[in-house]
This record gives structure tokens, C-alpha cells and sequence, in this order.
């Protein structure tokens, strides 16, 4: 009976463990410094439907500007934004709420990609502008 259940055990982390990623945690703002293109996001990891998008996330000293928002059949920048690097995740300050943080991890970045997760699972896929 022990083996069954061990195995019924095993079995269910196997199965599960590819559905997760691993976050890699950031060591400092230079690993994101320049201009970031978003070019889709998605609701999860295994969301089959992507959502495309056209802004750009500029990340400039220790603010980011997300330029080039598309809304009603016109595109508008969002005013700068203080942003840091905490416990290896990147928190942006939610624009008018300095004391409120938008809190991302970052999931894989290469020198031209960089997939960043959302609090709440949703996942947002750049490319280097």
C-alpha cells in the first residue's frame, strides 16, 4: 500500500511540476536598464490566447516609462514612474500611488527576450527595443 501511494504522490508532482517556472530573482536595475518593447502578454504560463500590445517600458536610472499605450484608436506615454529591485523582483510604483507597487518576477530575460510574471500570474514577454 506504501508503494501506491508513494507512487500516486510522485506521480502528482511530476505532473504538476510542468506546469510551474521557476522565477529567477534580479540582482540589480542594470539587468533591465534600456528600452523593452512588450509585445504580447498572457492571463498564465499555460494560457494558450495572447494578447498582443505595442507599449514600450523604458527603464532609465531608477524610473520607467511605458511609452506608446494604445487606447481608443490612439496611443498616449504614461508620466515616469519610480521602480526598484526588492527580495529579487521588480516593483514599479503605481502611477499617482507612490506607495503602492505593481510587483513582478522575472521568469527568463537573454540579452534580446525577457518574460516578466505578474503578482497575480499573468505574464508579460518583451523584446529588446
Amino acid at each position: 500500500m506504501k508503494k501506491v501511494y508513494t507512487t500516486a504522490v510522485l506521480f502528482g508532482l511530476a505532473l504538476f511540476s510542468n506546469f510551474t517556472q521557476a522565477d529567477t530573482p534580479l540582482q540589480s536595475p542594470s539587468e533591465i536598464q534600456g528600452s523593452w518593447k512588450l509585445d504580447y502578454t498572457k492571463k498564465n504560463a499555460t494560457a494558450s490566447e495572447n494578447l498582443k500590445r505595442e507599449d514600450t517600458w523604458t527603464f532609465n536610472d531608477s524610473k520607467v516609462t511605458i511609452t506608446h499605450i494604445p487606447r481608443d484608436g490612439a496611443y498616449y506615454d504614461q508620466t515616469p514612474v519610480v521602480y526598484v529591485i526588492e527580495d529579487g523582483k521588480l516593483k514599479i510604483s503605481l502611477l499617482g500611488r507612490p506607495d503602492k507597487f505593481d510587483t513582478f518576477s522575472l521568469v527568463e530575460k537573454s540579452e534580446k527576450y525577457m518574460t516578466l510574471k505578474g503578482k497575480y500570474g499573468d505574464i508579460y514577454v518583451f523584446s529588446k527595443k
